[in-house]
């Protein structure tokens, strides 16, 4: 969130998740493929008053490639990155790859955003120094930040936006605003009522037990953040008994009842659907080959599995995260259909911190190990076999927590990295979910929409996007 306020990118997602130019003011590629050259458009400016130039993104896209996944695999196939002038670079590749601007345009982190040359030298898994300046509508006022309590961002003046219309993160990025200040409001019921006292005028992610009381208020308003939303994971680790055995795994996926997740989770049946694709319904790649055993629960068949994998009664560990309400009412749900199939279940209670430092440990089950956790991703995340590092099958060296280990589908995830037509892309991505769904490297619980709350007597102009953009909202 933070980043989209003070940095820019070179290409951008819509609404639609469709890549548009933005800092980029041209692309072409040549006849092999191999040869992108991207021309920087006119009037970008660094916070600071200096130029933004070939040399600051080229550094930029460098540090970014060794952070972000989908920024490694590009990487991978890149020669070299060289500036042909002040605002004109190309980057060269080994093999053409069809998902360069993609890559380039990701919405959700890592965002590879762009700042100037000498910030991005900054080792790429360090914080970047102060002061941070980007090239963004909005600078970050650090003179009055207090963390943990308030961020201050101030209109930047030589900000030029693109002429097109806002949609999503792409478009005219346009601040009505000279001032915004984002507070730290941790408690659900203190937010909510500073949005209905006009105390603020905009509210992140209420809960959906308040969304009822949020459109009772007079002048408050609830809205849809964007109309894909986020899918749920049940993530198992592929290195523990019994679910280094893929009929375990197998038993798992027909234990769930996607219905059951949904109403825990969000409980209003119009904010959330079934959907079986890995890569969300309603995409370019939605598909459902492969998913018969999440879509259609059967206990006793999941009972028998757990048998054939060998299962006799060994303790089986749940992580817990209580401080997340949503993936708090996931894990309950699990817990009672684990029980349900004769698991002998320890759930182990955690905040989300903790959980995060637990579930990269490699551990067996006797040291202190771990089975299963959940999570879930913003649909950005997802769109594909390459940005969707859930159908990985790369092991404990490139694989996602969890560790699963597949060289068919890796390869088939290669494949479509390097696809350009279209339809072929579209046939790729269904063998990776199919080999996906098979392997099991995770199992999804579902697809549901968040909502924000905003103070519509005296605010418009929200964008629908995973994120909070805050370029275009104006007075109303």
């Amino acid at each position: 969130n933070h980043g989209y306020m003070i940095y820019d990118t070179l290409f951008a997602m819509d609404e639609t998740f469709n890549v548009h130019l933005q800092m980029a003011g041209s692309h072409s590629v040549s006849d092999d493929g191999l040869v992108h050259t991207i021309t920087l458009r006119d009037g970008l400016k660094w916070h600071d008053g200096s130029a933004v130039d070939s040399a600051d993104c080229i550094a930029s896209i460098a540090r970014w490639g060794k952070r972000d996944g989908m920024g490694q695999q590009l990487m991978a196939q890149v020669t070299s990155m060289d500036a042909v002038d002040s605002k004109t670079f190309t980057i060269t590749l080994s093999q053409p790859w069809g998902l360069l601007t993609t890559a380039l345009g990701k919405m959700s982190s890592n965002v590879p955003f762009m700042m100037p040359a000498e910030k991005a030298a900054t080792d790429a898994f360090e914080q970047v120094p102060a002061p941070l300046i980007g090239s963004g509508p909005f600078k970050f006022v650090e003179a009055e930040w207090v963390p943990g309590s308030k961020a201050v961002y101030e209109k930047f003046a030589d900000y030029v936006p693109r002429s097109e219309p806002a949609s999503g993160a792409s478009g005219g990025k346009v601040a009505h605003y000279d001032r915004v200040e984002w507070l730290y409001i941790p408690d659900q019921q203190t937010a909510m009522n500073a949005l209905i006292n006009g105390e603020v005028d905009f509210f992140e992610a209420p809960q959906s037990d308040l969304f009822d009381i949020l459109e009772a208020a007079d002048g408050v308003h609830t809205e849809l953040d964007d109309n894909y939303g986020s899918q749920g994971w049940l993530r198992i680790n592929h290195l523990n008994a019994p679910f280094d055995n893929v009929k375990a795994r197998h038993a798992v996926q027909l234990l769930v009842d996607q219905e059951l997740y949904l109403q825990a989770i969000v409980g209003t049946s119009d904010l959330y659907r079934t959907c079986g694709a890995m890569f969300l319904c309603d995409t370019p790649f939605e598909t459902f080959v492969g998913s018969e055993r999440v879509v259609t629960q059967d206990i006793d068949k999941a009972k028998a599995l757990l048998k054939e994998a060998g299962y006799n009664g060994e303790k089986i560990v749940l992580m817990h995260p209580t401080d997340i309400q949503t993936l708090s009412a996931a894990t309950q749900v699990t817990a009672s259909l684990l029980r349900k199939a004769g698991i002998n279940l320890e759930v182990q209670a955690m905040d989300w911190s903790t959980l995060t430092s637990r579930r990269a440990e490699k551990k067996s089950i006797a040291d202190g190990g771990w089975n299963i956790f959940h999570t879930s991703w913003i649909a950005p995340d997802l769109l594909n076999p390459v940005a969707n590092i859930g159908v990985s099958g790369g092991g404990v060296e490139k694989a996602w927590f969890g560790w699963p280990t597949d060289a068919t589908v890796e390869q088939l995830r290669q494949d479509f990295a390097r696809e350009t037509d279209p339809a072929k892309q579209k046939a790729l991505a269904d063998q990776v979910q199919a080999r996906a769904m098979d392997v099991v490297t995770y199992v999804p619980i579902g697809q549901y929409l968040s909502k924000h709350a905003y103070r519509e007597d005296r605010i418009a102009g929200i964008l629908k996007g995973p994120v909070p953009f805050f370029w275009n909202v104006h007075p109303k």
